[in-house]
Order: structure tokens, then C-alpha cells, then sequence
């Protein structure tokens, strides 16, 4: 993709009067899409009607049901046991989470605990610097799928999407995005938004969408910062209908997941999974049999 080609897409996102984008996270006029947070919904047509509870569902529970199924289930700390990894797969089939997200080293235990089960194992490849070369990660993302792996969460060379290299970006995404649809496997594209200018996320977008990835997303929880509001709802402007939209990265709460769903997200990634989906449901409880006690 040439440089004349992205300055025109982003300046058609983004618009070209003054202030209408940030600089160096300064917003001048509250106008930014990054920052009008009352025009999100107009800017995202599918944002929060996708945790919308269907007939028969009760309203205590039904956001929360709904809610789950968008949720990877994830751990991905070092220090990470086996032991935790069991009881991470245990919750996803409880909870019906979408996807528990795993080293790979742990996708073939993943694949057999969660066999015939709704629930599908992700894993991550070039994680969490995305520095290692294209041949590695297309060998990675073969190895995790035919180990069991059905979703791959790839990161982006960052340093060669801010080197402006954006031909070695999109033949990165595209390696493995080939290698996953040869399997029929999804993949996502984590572009590290904090470590981005609102431009570069931009490009990001566009080179993931451009080397036919499934999914873009915020990021991998290890870099500074992590998924905002105004993040996702520019990544979903970039990318449109035709692509997923993940937020990962200090979504901790229900309402944070909430709100970044009704900003365009289709998919959460979480380490507090189960706090998010229940956590108030369980404190309400609590208080009221604390009631009913006295």
C-alpha cells in the first residue's frame, strides 16, 4: 500500500479542518472521533443491539448471558500453571464464553478439555512484541491450529508499522492470515493502539483489513495502555462491517465491556471474565440475604 493511498483513507476518516483529530492526545474541540463520545453510536451501527436480550431471557441475567458468549476467556501470563489453565477451561464451559485465549504451549490440553464443547481455543502467535519474523509466526500459527487452536490473536512489527515499512506489515498479517483460512481458523490482528498515533492505527486497520484478516484488535495487555472507548470505535470507522473488532487490554468491569461493545466491539478479551459476567449479580445476592438475615 503506498503512502499517497493511506494519506487519502486517512484523511477521509479522519476529515482534513483543524481539530478534527488529536494531537499527542490533545483534543481542541471535543469534535475528534476519538473523543465525541455522543456521536459513537452514530458512527457505529452495530454496537450495543449485539447484547440485546432475546424473548424469555430475565432481565437479571440476560445481558450478562449474552454478554459472555462476545468474551475470550484469557490468560496469558508467564507464570501461568497448568492448574490455572484447567480451571480457566472450566469457567469457559460454565459461563459459555466464547473462546478461552492460552499460550500455546497450552493449546493441546485447551483442545481436549473443551472438546464438544461451544467453546474454541485461541492462542497467540508473535506474542506479545510481534517482533519475530513472517516465517515464524506462519509456522507458529500451523502448529498452534493442528495442535487445536481454531482462533489466532497475531501481533503486528510494530516498529515497521511506525518505520512507515507497510508492504512487510500487510505480507506479515497476510502470511498468516493465509495460513488460517487453509485451516479454517479466524485470525486477529492485535495492532497495540497504545503504543500508536491515531494515524497509525489507522493504518494498522487498513493493513489488516487489506491482507484479509477476520478481526482487529486493541491489544495485548502487556504494552502501556490498552483498549479505550475511542480506540474501538475508530478501528470499527476503519474497518467497517467487514471485520471483527476486539477489545483487550484493562476491561475489567461489566460496564467497561459494555461500553466498549455499544462502541463497535464484537469480541472482549478479559482476564476478569467472570467478575464481569456475574460479579454484580453475586454482590446484589449477597446483600440481599444479608437483608434477609436481620
Amino acid at each position: 500500500m503506498h503512502q499517497r493511498e493511506i494519506d487519502r483513507i486517512i484523511q477521509s476518516i479522519l476529515g482534513e479542518r483543524p481539530g478534527i483529530t488529536c494531537k499527542d492526545g490533545i483534543c481542541t474541540d471535543g469534535l475528534c472521533v476519538i473523543h465525541n463520545k455522543d456521536g459513537v453510536k452514530n458512527i457505529v451501527k452495530n454496537g450495543a443491539e449485539r447484547v440485546s436480550a432475546s424473548i424469555g431471557i430475565e432481565a437479571a441475567g440476560g445481558i450478562e448471558s449474552e454478554l459472555g458468549k462476545m468474551i475470550d476467556h484469557t490468560l496469558l501470563k508467564p507464570e501461568a500453571t497448568k492448574e490455572q489453565v484447567i480451571q480457566l477451561c472450566n469457567e469457559a464451559k460454565k459461563y459459555n464464553f466464547a473462546s478461552v485465549c492460552i499460550n500455546p504451549s497450552y493449546v493441546p490440553l485447551c483442545a481436549k478439555l473443551l472438546r464438544d464443547t461451544s467453546v474454541k481455543v485461541c492462542t497467540v502467535i508473535g506474542f506479545p512484541l510481534g517482533a519475530t519474523s513472517t516465517a515464524a509466526k506462519a509456522f507458529e500459527t500451523e502448529h498452534a491450529i493442528r495442535d487445536g487452536a481454531k482462533e489466532i490473536d497475531m501481533v503486528i512489527n510494530v516498529g515497521m508499522l511506525k518505520s512507515g515499512e507497510y508492504d512487510y506489515v500487510e505480507n506479515d498479517i497476510f502470511a498468516v492470515a493465509t495460513t488460517t483460512r487453509r485451516y479454517g481458523a479466524l485470525v486477529k490482528v492485535i495492532i497495540e493502539t497504545g503504543l500508536l498515533t491515531d494515524e497509525e492505527k489507522i493504518k494498522g486497520c487498513l493493513l489488516a483489513k487489506r491482507a484479509c484478516a477476520d478481526f482487529v484488535k486493541t491489544s495485548t495487555g502487556f504494552a502501556k495502555g490498552g483498549a479505550t472507548v475511542g480506540d474501538i470505535a475508530l478501528m470499527r470507522k476503519v474497518v467497517g462491517t467487514a471485520m471483527g473488532v476486539k477489545a483487550s487490554g484493562g476491561v475489567r468491569t461489566r460496564e467497561e465491556a459494555l461500553a466498549m461493545v455499544a462502541s463497535g466491539a464484537d469480541r472482549i478479551g478479559a482476564s476478569a471474565s467472570v467478575k464481569i459476567v456475574v460479579g454484580e449479580i453475586e454482590t446484589q445476592q449477597k446483600e440481599i440475604s444479608k437483608t434477609q438475615s436481620y
